[in-house]
């Protein structure tokens, strides 16, 4: 009689453990809108940054950047082209000492974006 009462509170106790790590872990197919998945680069298909679009006038600054960048040979988050006109499609780069649309530090590690410089084909490849 002991053995089956206490096989009965093991059951309970099983039972009741798994309902509350059920809540936690939901193998049912959620009704919640899936979040917006990023491409496989940290710039998005449209050209942006964490809101800044990768287009227009740039200074170069040593500390305090909008975007740190690292320029690389090979997969690059964004090709980059100089231009010396009014910069109007993404990867189109004007470099200014004044009135910048956004900042950008060189750095070697750590890069919020890595960037090729690329005469041909700029924007996001």
């Amino acid at each position: 009689m002991k053995k089956t009462i206490c096989l009965a509170a093991l059951v309970m106790s099983v039972l009741a453990s798994s309902s509350v790590f059920a809540s936690d872990n939901v193998l049912a197919p959620s009704l919640t809108v899936p979040q917006k998945l990023l491409p496989y680069g940290a710039v998005s298909r449209d050209g942006y940054f964490k809101g800044i679009r990768l287009a227009g006038k740039v200074k170069v600054v040593s500390n305090f950047a909008d975007i740190k960048v690292q320029v690389v040979n090979s997969f690059p988050d964004l090709k980059v082209k100089r231009v010396d006109n009014f910069p109007d499609k993404i990867g189109e780069w004007k470099f200014v000492d004044n009135f910048p649309d956004f900042t950008i530090q060189y750095v070697n590690s750590f890069p919020d974006i890595k960037i090729q410089f690329d005469n041909n084909f700029p924007g996001v490849p």
